[in-house]
């Protein structure tokens, strides 16, 4: 059985992890991790309301076409 390319070279597994964690520390410091992690998780936030927004927006847009138009009926 072939693994596709992407899976083969995906994420990384067992000690990789600890080598990531530990050259993070090393780059930002330990102090600046709690600051680096709120700004990601503030970040995750807005692109989250952002995409709901835009959910929202398009769901509204297609219901207003569909009363525009009703000759076509949705499913």
């Amino acid at each position: 059985m072939m693994i596709p390319l992407p899976l083969a070279l995906g994420l990384p597994q067992g000690s990789e992890w600890f080598w990531i964690v530990l050259v993070i520390i090393l780059l930002f410091g330990a102090k600046k991790l709690p600051e680096l992690a709120r700004s990601i998780g503030r970040s995750l936030g807005e692109f989250s309301r952002a995409k709901d927004e835009f959910e929202k927006e398009v769901k509204n847009a297609v219901e207003e076409g569909d009363k525009k138009d009703p000759s076509k009926k949705s499913s």
